[in-house]
């Protein structure tokens, strides 16, 4: 329906534009925002300026990171045991080591509670599955049979990482990402506009009804989507906002914008990461939102939104699309 996304040495028919990729106008244009409703991280808007490239026109689905798999037998971080040593780096120091069954290959899982919680604690909704992964989002006995047109979930960043590097392409930076969400439109409130539900119409994957105990699918998904259910922005993607999050390139600092000075140019993120809320573990910055986003929690189908997570594990409502730059676009393509 949409073409190959991330594919290798793949043919453009017309000698044009990578297959399955949209081109993303470079230009100067405000990050962040200054919304009172917008969250202390998107603080203070500024400007900045980038370079133009190719973007896919969805995320990557089931399907496309089958293929890679198939190809090069690639091992995701939730298929491996866990490396003790590697998450004692990221814990309270003196935190003792978990018992061995305990440290078995899994991920996170939304897990609705059986009634309302209270919003500040994450645990109420996610929890570690034992055998989760990308073949197997929400545990061993799921599957994604019914979902290859589906965006991929259940990839830590190195796990997009790899794909992309596959492909030949790498993950957009967080400035490339907001631009591309934007649609060439500046300081919008979502990708499509300022309403919501414009005419009614829902426009993204998002979740209704009481967060995070009661879906009330309206839009026709309690889960994710398959990629192009919901319209394009203005540059022709689909899935910018909800469905999933989207890892980018960007290291996350809650104050990243705290310190900037004048137009960014081609910005490329914070050296290191740091959050206070866990101030010892890496995180690498997601956006766009999933489909368990709602105004009464976060509201991050937002361009401007912005989050941080862990960059060694992988969720049931995070994903990712490659980008390619402009130069030369069919150097790796068989002539």
């Amino acid at each position: 329906m949409f073409g190959a996304a991330c594919g290798p040495n793949a043919h453009d028919v017309d000698g044009g534009s990578p297959p399955g990729m949209r081109w993303i106008p470079g230009g100067e244009f405000t990050v962040g925002s200054d919304d009172p409703r917008s969250r202390d991280d998107e603080r203070p808007a500024h400007r900045a300026r980038i370079d133009g490239f190719w973007m896919d026109a969805h995320p990557v689905t089931n399907a496309e990171y089958a293929r890679f798999v198939a190809a090069t037998g690639y091992v995701t971080t939730a298929e491996r045991k866990p490396d003790w040593e590697e998450l004692r780096r990221q814990l309270p120091p003196g935190t003792p080591r978990p018992p061995d069954d305990v440290l078995v290959s899994g991920s996170l899982v939304f897990v609705p509670p059986p009634g309302p919680v209270p919003l500040e604690d994450l645990s109420r909704w996610w929890q570690w599955v034992p055998g989760a992964d990308w073949r197997h989002p929400e545990g061993p006995t799921s599957n994604v049979a019914e979902r290859e047109d589906h965006p991929v979930v259940q990839v830590s960043w190195g796990d997009a990482m790899a794909y992309a590097a596959w492909s030949g392409e790498r993950l957009p930076t967080e400035a490339e990402w907001e631009r591309a969400a934007l649609g060439g439109i500046d300081r919008r409130r979502f990708p499509w506009g300022d309403t919501f539900q414009p005419g009614g119409r829902h426009m993204a994957n998002t979740f209704q009804g009481p967060f995070p105990w009661r879906a009330v699918p309206e839009d026709g998904f309690a889960g994710t989507s398959p990629v192009g259910a919901f319209p394009a922005n203005p540059y022709g993607l689909y899935d910018i906002a909800g469905n999933v999050w989207q890892w980018t390139s960007d290291w996350y600092r809650y104050d990243a914008y705290a310190h900037l000075d004048g137009i960014a140019v081609n910005p490329r993120g914070p050296a290191s990461s740091w959050d206070p809320a866990e101030p010892t573990t890496p995180k690498r910055v997601i956006k766009g939102g999933s489909y368990l986003c709602n105004a009464s929690y976060c509201e991050s189908y937002r361009p401007s939104a912005r989050r941080g997570a862990a960059a060694d594990t992988g969720t049931t409502h995070v994903g990712f699309r490659c980008v390619r730059d402009p130069v030369d676009v069919r150097s790796d393509w068989p002539g």
